[in-house]
């Protein structure tokens, strides 16, 4: 056994010999005690040998601990150290690059690079030296170049100087790529457009058409197959089907810019006669207007016998007249822009009123053109009239009003009646007028009593005249009443209408219409 200055050592954890702990037991009396006496002795040591173990253990087990604080103290401190060392050594980098960059550096690798260009056979090639313009322009836009002076025109600006010489060698490299199949099928429907979208003469469509058949026995014999127009030749529409073919052909072949590039150098060849073929096709636009217009028989009734007039194509305006030819005049007004040659043209499509000449006419009263308001008046449809009602709206331009009236009376259409009613109280006199005349030639019986009022109450004689006139020519007995009232009126130009409708009156005036 121990005493207590024994345990207190094992606690501390110094272990103390055997001899120690028997010393300090009783002396035994027999050999049974002894045996207990060794037991016992045995029992303490082998107690005290588990505490020490027990104690070496939980003394390493703080001591691993204390190991493991300091190195998690520690590593903070590593890592920060390797932070800041890491930063230093990409600092370092970086400004070593921004030193390494400079404007002499990157001219020399422009040149390179401008001599890869010249120097590239393939595609590959020109895709590599593709990529150095990339990085070259990454490095350019990274790179700490002097700027120039803003207050001096003459400063040099190395970067700009840089960036142009950059585009003018990536521009040498589009220019170095293809041809590829795609330029050609491209070119080709250029040249459909261009058929398609182009008024020829006569002789321009001949000449179309030769050079279509001149590219296709070009293609026909690069691409080892045949093409042909279907169809008459002269018509160009055939023409364009039979391009399509040679389009699909190409598209079919999968040309390589590089193994077929003699093939594609070769289509392209063939296309860029076709273009010029094309540009050298006559069109109408390439012809003076004389040319045009005797190209569409425009002078084919003009003889040396009837060859009176100056210029010739007066002459063919009035012959087209007498023989009521409006397409001519049409002609003649959308060619000729000579005042002179346009009143002559208005006045005869006037005096003609043919229905032919409805579109040209309609198109230019949609203008407001009052000659051609006329005109659409002497022609008379009634498709016209919602143009026509439009104009006569409001208070502006009073002249226009009056001329589209007459119109619209001309027309004769009682879809009318009331538009034109509603200007009975125009502030303009002369519209009034214009007006009453114009449901006067209408002839609609609603417009009677509207056209009696005006004649009662209007302050001007010469509208109150309009609306005896408008009775007169309305000739039912109800308007001639209302006209033949005024017989004494003060004003002549009224009394004069009025005596008219009592003369009618006198006769058989014209029977009013069945309700």
């Amino acid at each position: 056994m121990s005493n207590g200055d024994d345990e207190d050592a094992d606690e501390e954890g110094t272990p103390q010999p055997e001899a120690d702990a028997e010393g300090d037991g009783s002396e035994p009396d027999s050999s049974a005690a002894e045996e207990g006496t060794d037991e016992a002795i045995e029992e303490p040591a082998e107690a005290e040998q588990e505490a020490e173990a027990e104690a070496d253990v939980d003394e390493g087990a703080g001591a691993e601990g204390t190991d493991e604080d300091a190195d998690t103290e520690s590593e903070p401190e590593s890592e920060s150290a390797d932070t800041e060392e890491t930063g230093d050594e990409e600092e370092t980098t970086e400004e070593e690059q921004t030193v390494e960059i400079s404007a002499e550096t990157l001219e020399e690798r422009l040149d390179t690079a401008a001599e890869a260009v010249e120097a590239a056979e393939t595609e590959a090639d020109l895709d590599a030296v593709e990529a150095d313009l990339d990085a070259i322009a990454s490095d350019l836009e990274a790179a700490d170049l002097p700027e120039p002076d803003e207050d001096d025109d003459e400063a040099e600006d190395p970067r700009g100087d840089l960036e142009a010489r950059l585009g003018e060698v990536r521009d040498a490299l589009q220019e170095a790529r293809g041809p590829y199949a795609e330029d050609v099928i491209e070119a080709i429907e250029s040249a459909e457009k261009t058929i398609e979208d182009t008024e020829w003469t006569e002789r321009g469509r001949e000449e179309v058409a030769a050079a279509v058949e001149s590219f296709l026995d070009s293609a026909g014999e690069i691409l080892g197959t045949d093409f042909e127009v279907d169809g008459d030749p002269g018509d160009l529409g055939s023409s364009v089907t039979a391009l399509e073919a040679v389009v699909d052909a190409v598209d079919d072949a999968d040309l390589d810019p590089d193994e077929d590039a003699e093939t594609i150098g070769s289509l392209m060849d063939a296309t860029a006669d076709l273009s010029a073929d094309l540009e050298a096709a006559e069109e109408w636009d390439d012809l003076t207007v004389v040319e045009k217009l005797r190209a569409q028989g425009f002078y084919d009734r003009l003889t040396s016998e009837n060859r009176k007039d100056f210029p010739p194509e007066l002459g063919v305006v009035r012959i087209a007249e007498s023989e009521n030819d409006p397409e001519r005049v049409l002609m003649a007004l959308d060619y000729f822009t000579s005042e002179f040659m346009e009143e002559n043209c208005i006045e005869a499509l006037k005096r003609m009123g043919s229905p032919e000449a409805y579109d040209a006419m309609t198109s230019r009263a949609e203008k407001r053109d009052r000659d051609a308001i006329e005109v659409l008046g002497k022609i008379g449809n009634p498709d016209a009239l919602e143009t026509l009602h439009e104009y006569i709206e409001g208070e502006s331009n009073p002249p226009l009003q009056k001329t589209t009236l007459r119109a619209i009376g001309e027309i004769g259409s009682e879809e009318s009646t009331q538009p034109v009613a509603d200007r009975l109280v125009a502030e303009d006199p002369e519209v009034r007028s214009a007006a009453a005349a114009a449901l006067g030639h209408i002839g609609d019986t609603r417009a009677i009593s509207p056209l009696a009022d005006l004649l009662a109450d209007d302050e001007a004689d010469s509208v109150r005249a309009a609306a005896a006139r408008a009775l007169n020519v309305i000739g039912t007995e109800r308007a001639l009443e209302e006209a033949a009232e005024y017989a004494g009126d003060r004003a002549y130009v009224v009394q004069a209408q009025a005596e008219r409708a009592d003369e009618a009156l006198g006769t058989e005036p014209e029977p009013e219409p069945a309700a």
